[in-house]
């Protein structure tokens, strides 16, 4: 889950902003055992999203799927992340989990909507495991969907693997979201500027914030020890949003598709480890 508000200089991740925040003193470099605390609470996130795949299909609500998810989290002893969060005064968010139906971007609020056929749909949770936060997204397709729409999660997918093929000690923060920006828009998709990946491990967002476009080389250079989230999101129109009245929803301006997949990953001496995997 990335937040609205979990940037100090607006209620968005505007590039420009990030690109204000981003000093590498603010980022905590984490040790083995740090490690070892985020592997549990990545493995028990993933092991969530496992779960509640074969309960998400046509006739269940949003709602029903985040009541399986709070009792499987509370059953065993982790905690839902969003549930109640409420960064800097905003809105508490109600539910355990974050549903994004077709054309809602992120933060959809779990309600009394059925999936139907040729729906898509994210569900993103972050579970806390002994303080811990694990962070991961997928798609879901219920029944046959559209050519695009098919394309479109296939594409996204692709875009988060392919970033984090490159992380590393010395890749930038530009590298990333070139590598995502430029596989989106070749395949006819629009990358969303609103909304970032983020730092998280003890906390829920910190920095750095991970923009998912830019220009290779740009921005500070990753370092071992450094634990953030990828979570692309992927629009098959324009990438212009707008939010709710619920003060989290997002969703398309043009109400095309988006889709997002989104993975917790930890800087090694050489490359890259999934938590989330």
């Amino acid at each position: 889950m990335i937040n609205p508000q979990h940037h100090v200089h607006s209620d968005s991740c505007k590039h420009s902003h990030a690109e204000e925040e981003q000093d590498d003193s603010t980022i905590v470099i984490h040790n083995a055992s740090d490690f070892d605390g985020m592997r549990k609470a990545g493995r028990l996130a993933s092991q969530l999203l496992d779960y509640i795949t074969p309960f998400v299909k046509a006739g269940i609500t949003t709602d029903e799927i985040n009541t399986l998810c709070h009792a499987w989290t509370i059953e065993r002893g982790a905690v839902p992340a969003p549930l109640g969060y409420a960064p800097y005064g905003h809105i508490p968010f109600p539910k355990s989990v974050c549903t994004s139906v077709n054309h809602v971007v992120c933060h959809g609020i779990p309600s009394d909507k059925r999936l139907v056929t040729g729906d898509i749909i994210n569900i993103d949770v972050t579970l806390i495991v002994d303080g811990w936060h694990g962070d991961t997204s997928r798609m879901f397709s219920i029944g046959k969907v559209p050519l695009r729409a098919e394309k479109l999660i296939n594409v996204t997918y692709e875009c988060l693997m392919r970033a984090i093929d490159i992380v590393k000690p010395g890749t930038t923060l530009g590298d990333i979201g070139h590598v995502i920006q430029s596989h989106a828009e070749k395949s006819g998709f629009s990358v969303v500027r609103d909304f970032c990946g983020h730092g998280l491990g003890r906390s829920f967002h910190s920095a750095p914030s991970i923009v998912h476009y830019g220009k290779p080389g740009e921005g500070i250079a990753l370092k071992e020890g450094m634990f953030f989230t990828i979570e692309p999101m992927i629009n098959a129109g324009k990438y212009n949003i707008k939010m709710l009245d619920d003060g989290w929803t997002a969703v398309t301006r043009d109400r095309s598709l988006s889709a997002q997949f989104e993975h917790t990953l930890g800087v090694t001496a050489n490359g890259v480890e999934i938590f989330t995997a």
